[in-house]
């Protein structure tokens, strides 16, 4: 019996040890050390751009074993801002957003894959418009460390394209403008 709950107090504390290895991070929005931009161009002649000003979300990161990675991300749509009020309108409703009837954007990882010290893959599935479809996120991983408050810090850069069209999205922009770029920018804070 002594044998049998020392086994198992020995197991518990190994799990226990395992898990804590992996550091779970806040995206810090409350400080705007985050943003999730984006682009798309403009009759193909410029770029538009703009971001969304209110999401929220959280990371898990394990150093030595990062496949174990995880991400999960709220977004406000009715927060986007082009810097221009009247568009910013027009993109909050049905022809694009329709933010009353999508009140919420999601994205929850499935995969990550580190390719070498700071470059990863990140794949998971973004729900935008009331349809989920998978995408990949191509993630540089900027740095990390201690933070001058007491806390420790992890920051990311990530990039990714998605289809208007398969997000439901068709209002007609033109040819050159049938893909939005997403620009992310993302610092964590350890819990």
């Amino acid at each position: 019996m002594k044998k049998l709950l020392c086994s198992t107090l020995m197991l518990a504390l190994l799990s226990t040890v395992t898990t804590l290895q992996a550091a779970d991070y806040v995206i810090d929005t409350r400080g705007a050390h985050a943003s999730i931009n984006f682009r798309i161009k403009h009759l193909g002649y410029s770029w538009l751009t703009g971001r969304f000003n209110d999401f929220q979300g959280t990371f898990s990161y394990d150093e030595k074993n990062p496949g174990a990675s995880k991400v999960e991300v709220s977004i406000d749509p009715a927060s986007v801002d082009s810097n221009h009020a009247e568009r910013d309108k027009h993109l909050r409703g049905s022809d694009f957003l329709d933010v009353k009837q999508f009140p919420t954007a999601h994205f929850i990882s499935s995969f990550f894959e580190q390719r070498d010290k700071n470059m990863a893959t990140l794949k998971g599935e973004l729900t935008l418009h009331g349809v989920t479809r998978p995408i990949t996120i191509e993630v540089e991983k900027i740095g990390g460390g201690s933070d001058p408050w007491g806390g420790h810090r992890l920051g990311f850069h990530g990039t990714t394209r998605i289809s208007l069209s398969e997000f439901g999205i068709n209002y007609n922009l033109g040819p050159a403008s049938k893909e939005v770029e997403l620009i992310l920018e993302v610092e964590g804070i350890r819990k």
